[in-house]
């Protein structure tokens, strides 16, 4: 149990004091925010401090915490240490940097901040994964609450159109096209800082159940893998566990509140602190599945047998568990609410993103039915479909886009005469972990994948050479937006 509450205060200060160093290497200054000199009712609306860091929560947080926590506990809990450091030196860097730059630069999506500092092929590349990505995650984020609310109002044997998950399907789209359309304050300006609070106390209420009622939260050290398949640590667990320790999918959340900050200097709060509460959620949840559920021969069998049944159902044991029937009121809201709240704001992040490409003003009523329709249909008729081989791409192409923002922030720090070296070694270090992974998957190379040896050393070794010439290569200046 200590080593659970070394990490919880490392994440404290690491805020406290990793934050602030992040925050005077960017530099935030008094100048005028987009969300001023670009008000325009829809996307750019001034909102106060406390309510956009509660809305970036939700938007980068949702179930990524819960779920990437539990999952990633089956590694024991090593992964705790993931968790803290990747918070403070990846997650941290990695969403202060996406919210600052956009800041910077009038708002813009990630692509058009990723071609600014490393090209216009990579612009566009990025045009197409960004928004693929976002696609994907509203879909499924769609389909995963609509099912399970079927499934809960089918218990006992009831029928009726309840019970039918297309029904619901239909109304989380409807909830989608109404928050995708309508200005941000109107709907997730007002919903979201509830439904952020949930979760913080979701968190507490689990934390707090899993110490009073005994349960022990195992040490880190001695370090050692507890898998029960034996899956390697480096790089499956820096896979799994993204939301809460390092994620791309945040570098596209972070644009939405950069259209809604008053002051450069809201950064270090609304962006690194998200993260960091994100990360203290993550460790909680890690902890409490680790805690909860018996070891056997070293490994968490007890956690892999809970898992069987699906993630929800994992959730909702450990919410009933440590909180009793009003954890189990929480944790039906957090597998219905919180994906639904990451669907919404993906598609939003969609329509924004494709209109920085096209250059499409989004104040008009018309301009954003062209985008809003044409998506959520599409999010409709892919609904159907089978995609679970798909969304096994997502944890990786996450993974790999957050290298990528880590990379374009370092390139902007370079450009304004500072060494970069913040950004550049997490980006190192996550351009390591997604190429080991790559070259050692299926899902990309099918049978030519590598032993897993050699696409470690593949991965490693790329990263320390793109390092390299990032350190000797890398221009020098100034290129910001003034």
């Amino acid at each position: 149990m200590i080593s659970f509450f070394v990490c919880l205060a490392l994440l404290i200060g690491g805020y406290v004091l990793y934050g602030s160093y992040v925050s005077r290497t960017f530099g935030p200054d008094d100048r005028e925010t987009p969300a001023i000199a670009m008000e325009d009712g829809v996307d750019y609306v001034v909102m106060p401090t406390w309510r956009i860091f509660l809305i970036q929560l939700l938007n980068i947080a949702g179930l990524g915490p819960i779920w990437g926590a539990v999952g990633g506990a089956m590694w024991g809990p090593s992964v705790f240490l993931w968790i803290t450091f990747g918070t403070i030196f990846c997650g941290g860097v990695h969403d202060f940097a996406s919210g600052f730059m956009s800041m910077r630069h009038k708002g813009l999506s990630v692509p058009e901040l990723t071609g600014m500092y490393m090209g216009n092929g990579m612009k566009q590349i990025m045009r197409v994964f960004s928004t693929v990505l976002l696609f994907m995650v509203g879909v499924v984020f769609a389909v995963g609450p609509a099912g399970l609310l079927g499934y809960l109002f089918g218990q006992g044997g009831s029928t009726g159109i309840l019970t039918n998950k297309y029904f619901w399907l239909v109304i989380v789209f409807i909830y989608f096209f109404i928050a995708t359309f309508l200005s941000v304050d109107k709907i997730i300006g007002k919903i979201y800082p509830l439904f952020g609070i949930c979760l913080i106390v979701m968190a507490i209420g689990v934390g707090i159940g899993t110490i009073a009622k005994g349960y022990v939260i195992p040490e880190i050290f001695p370090v050692r893998n507890m898998h029960p398949a034996g899956t390697s640590i480096f790089p499956a667990m820096f896979i799994s566990v993204a939301c809460g320790a390092c994620s791309g999918f945040h570098s596209t959340q972070s644009p939405i509140m950069a259209r809604c900050c008053k002051s450069e200097k809201m950064s270090k709060m609304v962006f690194y602190g998200a993260m960091v509460c994100e990360g203290i959620i993550a460790l909680v949840w890690a902890a409490a599945s680790c805690a909860l559920f018996p070891i056997e021969g070293g490994v968490m069998s007890g956690l892999q047998e809970a898992m069987s049944v699906g993630q929800a159902g994992c959730v909702y044991n450990i919410c009933a568990t440590t909180m009793g029937k009003l954890g189990a009121i929480l944790a039906m809201l957090g597998v219905i609410a919180c994906p639904i709240s990451s669907g919404d704001t993906a598609f939003r992040s969609a329509r924004l993103t494709i209109a920085d490409a096209l250059k499409l003003d989004q104040k008009s009523y018309r301009n954003r039915l062209i985008l809003t329709l044409p998506l959520l249909a599409l999010g409709v008729l892919v609904s159907q479909l089978d995609y679970t081989s798909i969304w096994n791409y997502f944890a990786s192409t996450n993974q790999i886009l957050a290298a990528i923002v880590l990379w374009a922030a370092a390139m902007y720090l370079r450009h304004e005469g500072n060494h970069g070296f913040i950004c550049a070694v997490p980006a190192a270090f996550m351009t390591a972990v997604t190429l080991s992974f790559v070259f050692n998957s299926t899902l990309y190379l099918g049978r030519i994948s590598f032993f897993p040896p050699i696409s470690k050393y593949l991965g490693i070794g790329i990263a320390v050479v793109l390092f390299a010439l990032f350190v000797l290569k890398a221009p020098t200046g100034s290129k910001s937006a003034k």
